[in-house]
């Protein structure tokens, strides 16, 4: 069994390149709590979809939470991108230009 001492050695050791970058480039962030806080909701959202009784239901409601946290990491509004998205699909936009209409497009 490793003493203490020796495991933070082995700890500062795997880390030591990330470390010597931070210390290098003052715009690196120590840690990833800020892009962690961002994706919680997108993360919950999906996790609470698996109680929604049905697989199916539990999917489209991972996509459609999905497509609202990105429109709010976009800073898109949901409401009027969804009813933007949906009326453009019911008037036969082309399947080839989807990509036109994700949220941050």
């Amino acid at each position: 069994m490793k003493s203490p001492l020796g495991e933070a050695l082995t700890y500062i050791a795997k880390y030591w390149d990330g470390l010597q970058l931070f210390l290098i480039d003052g715009r690196i962030e120590i840690d990833n709590h800020s892009v962690e806080r961002t994706i919680r909701p997108i993360a919950l959202n999906r996790k609470n979809a698996l109680f929604a009784g049905h697989d199916a239901g539990a999917e489209n409601w991972a996509i459609i939470a999905s497509l609202i946290e990105t429109c709010k990491l976009n800073a898109v509004d949901p409401i009027a991108y969804l009813t933007r998205t949906l009326t453009a699909l019911v008037n036969g936009h082309k399947q080839r230009q989807i990509a036109r209409l994700l949220p941050w497009a």
